[in-house]
């Protein structure tokens, strides 16, 4: 009997937000990025990435951090304990669909 098909976290697997979640995931976890920044990373207008952000932040995901440098609003956004797991799970999965016989890639 084969093993059944992983699952692909819905709120994951959207292209945009994978890229939201694989750059973030490449910050120690104790980093955070300004939202200009990523932004820019990931050449999205502002509007489309602040979308994304919300239906990562509603999952909890992320977080995300309003503050002031001077009277500079600033926002600040950082991968979640929870949102960390959720993309080495999504990775799994991901790996698990290429090679089911888990051998090396």
């Amino acid at each position: 009997m084969s093993e059944p098909v992983p699952e692909l976290d819905p709120v994951i697997h959207a292209q945009a937000r994978l890229r939201v979640v694989a750059t973030l995931a490449t910050l120690s976890q104790s980093d955070r990025i300004a939202f200009p920044g990523l932004r820019d990373l990931l050449d999205m207008s502002a509007g489309n990435l602040s979308v994304h952000l919300r239906k990562l932040e509603d999952a909890a995901y992320i977080d995300v951090t309003k503050t002031h440098r001077g009277r500079t609003p600033v926002t600040y956004i950082a991968l979640t304990t929870r949102g960390r797991l959720a993309f080495e799970q999504y990775t799994t999965a991901i790996r698990a669909l290429i090679d089911p016989s888990g051998g090396s890639l």
